[in-house]
């Protein structure tokens, strides 16, 4: 069985670095992949991003809010709904986000657009 998610969009946080109980790097940050409906409104789709070893050490180097991203990974559901995990925000109303194991992580802002980036 194979399953590959790719979603393009912005880094909503700047990537926060923890270790797991083996000591291996564990790298999470926020993607907003937006998209226009039929009526001009945008949707907007939010990913958790999770990412492992040397590539979430680069991550928390390089990677900042705002940067345009590419991420491939494996798409996680909730365990409870096997759907995305839902919460409230701090408006009251309700919203839901995805988990992405990230296995690629592609910075693609120029470095004129987002001068924070380092390639």
């Amino acid at each position: 069985m194979f399953q590959q998610t790719t979603v393009v969009g912005y880094v909503g946080n700047a990537p926060e670095l923890k270790f797991a109980a083996d000591g291996k790097p564990v790298a999470t940050f926020s993607v907003a992949s937006s998209k226009r409906n039929k009526a001009g409104e945008d949707k907007t789709t939010w990913f958790r991003v999770i990412v492992y070893g040397v590539l979430a050490e680069t991550i928390v180097e390089h990677l900042k809010k705002g940067a345009l991203v590419l991420v491939l990974g494996e798409l996680n559901s909730d365990i409870d709904t096997g759907g995305p995990k839902v919460y409230q925000k701090r408006d009251g109303s309700w919203a839901s986000s995805y988990e992405l194991y990230a296995q690629s992580v592609r910075f693609l802002s120029k470095k004129e657009e987002h001068d924070e980036i380092s390639y």
